[in-house]
């Protein structure tokens, strides 16, 4: 066979990016068992790949995390047969006690050990998502264009700060941001701050 050509064909690349059909596969790793050439170009491939990746990585925001963890453990929730809820919207009236049957879950407290945020989701749908929200410190900058973001302050204190102006909020506050508002939260108080946080589809 032509070694060189074989290099040169792109199925090596297909192969080390997880592309190549299984007959390609099996293709590949009898060749590369044999010629030490192939061998080596597979491994340098991968290893420029992941150079590559490494260069151009980015950074996810700091809140991914939080609400995906948060939505797994939402999953799991309803799958082991947790009935649905619909807590209501927050808007100027809200009071903590509207949301007490599950502030008072066992279930609903932070982990130990959490850095940043942690959250516990409560309530889905379409529409809307719930969730009790703990920050240890602050919450990052962030811009929401699709969705209305709104907070009911019940443990703790902080600032929401909006476009630059600072919101000092108090247990049992109520906030909404302005659609398009660069916004992030600091934490004033020694314990983190715990909010009703809800995400309403605009």
């Amino acid at each position: 066979m032509n070694i060189k050509a074989y290099i040169k064909s792109g199925i090596l690349e297909s192969y080390v990016l997880g592309m190549a059909s299984a007959a390609e596969i099996a293709e590949v790793e009898k060749f590369s068992s044999v010629h030490s050439e192939i061998k080596m170009e597979i491994e340098e491939i991968s290893k420029a790949l992941e150079l590559y990746a490494e260069q151009h990585r980015v950074e996810p925001h700091a809140a991914i995390k939080t609400l995906l963890m948060a939505t797994i453990d939402y999953t799991k929730r309803m799958e082991s047969g947790e009935p649905q809820s619909f807590p209501q919207h927050l808007n100027e009236h809200s009071k903590i006690k509207d949301y007490q049957q599950w502030l008072d879950r066992e279930d609903m407290v932070v982990a130990r050990d959490f850095q940043g945020m942690f959250a516990k989701i409560i309530g889905y749908s379409e529409e809307a998502t719930t969730a009790i929200v703990w920050i240890k410190n602050m919450a990052p900058e962030e811009i929401h264009h699709n969705e209305y973001e709104k907070f009911l302050i019940v443990e703790g204190t902080c600032e929401i700060i909006v476009d630059g102006k600072v919101n000092e909020l108090y247990p049992g506050d109520y906030f909404a941001i302005p659609l398009h508002s660069d916004h992030h939260v600091q934490v004033t108080s020694k314990i983190p701050c715990k909010v009703i946080l809800q995400r309403v589809a605009a």
